[in-house]
């Protein structure tokens, strides 16, 4: 990461976390059972869509490596032809 873009991204930072304490204060609002309007409570934006696709991924990755792998071990047994000299 370059130093432009480290400074760039922790400015983003500290300019978003400002203007979220701009609104009203959590207290203030009737939050309900609507834990998006609770600032406290605010973790980021994984859904479970999100980690259901990571999940996905990662268990493709795993089968072709173990398909990668099992023909490596099948190619590693099969014993090698010498050339004889004639």
């Amino acid at each position: 990461m370059h130093d432009s873009h480290l400074a760039i991204l922790s400015m983003m930072h500290v300019i978003v976390a400002k203007l979220r304490d701009l609104g009203p204060p959590s207290d203030d609002l009737d939050v309900g059972d609507d834990p998006r309007l609770d600032a406290r409570r605010d973790r980021g934006a994984v859904s479970i869509e999100t980690v259901l696709w990571y999940a996905a991924a990662a268990v493709s990755v795993a089968v072709v490596a173990a398909i990668i792998w099992s023909q490596i071990r099948t190619t590693a047994s099969t014993s090698v032809n010498t050339p004889s000299a004639p």
